[in-house]
């Protein structure tokens, strides 16, 4: 993991704007890195706790409430895009048949897509979206981070049983899978590591 010489420093962070499709999209000029999860995983939390900001991304008690995909500028160097959760039973059925194709193209046309992390729940056994979206990632040659969050939810005992069932149903090796908090910022730095790795720029 990083030493504190390595830490990344958050100058700016700001919304950019929300998109359906590709004629809504910024103008592709910065590496962006893309953040993916199930509805109510944490997704927002952990995007807020990277860039060091309680409210860049909007929490909402309630799931499938992000259903659009949303451009946020970091330090004007680089962009995270919030991609729509999903898996959530309640939300309209023509809302849920969206968010596929959404997400589909996104990934499949963004120039300046660097990486994708997949964030999952680290009480919940992965299921068949989260494993069809790693065969998407390896299908479409994306590097792919995948983040274990609300580590601080377990005991140590428990984190590495799920740790390793995750790994498991999935088909990854277990260092594949980065621990990630919150709450105690467990996680944080060795993200930033990998994320500035794949955008290749100084920062």
């Amino acid at each position: 993991m990083p030493g504190t010489k390595n830490k990344m420093i958050i100058k700016s962070a700001e919304f950019i704007k929300s998109a359906v499709k590709p004629s809504h999209y910024p103008v592709a000029n910065l590496p962006e890195i893309a953040f993916a999860g199930r509805s109510n995983v944490g997704k927002s939390s952990v995007i807020n706790t990277l860039v060091n900001r309680k409210r860049l991304v909007k929490t909402s008690s309630t799931p499938g409430r992000t259903q659009l995909i949303n451009f946020f500028d970091i330090n004007e160097t680089f962009s995270f895009i919030d991609l729509p959760g999903y898996g959530y039973a309640k939300v309209p059925a023509h809302i849920r048949k969206n968010w596929g194709p959404m997400i589909e193209t996104y990934l499949t046309t963004r120039k300046t897509l660097k990486g994708v992390t997949l964030i999952m729940d680290i009480r919940r056994t992965p299921r068949r979206e989260e494993i069809d979206f790693i065969d998407w990632f390896h299908d479409l040659n994306i590097p792919k981070i995948l983040i274990v969050t609300k580590a601080d939810k377990l005991s140590k005992t428990r984190q590495a049983r799920q740790l390793a069932i995750i790994a498991d149903t999935l088909g990854v090796e277990r260092p594949d899978l980065i621990l990630f908090s919150a709450k105690t910022r467990l996680g944080k730095e060795m993200v930033w590591s990998v994320i500035k790795d794949l955008i290749d720029i100084d920062i």
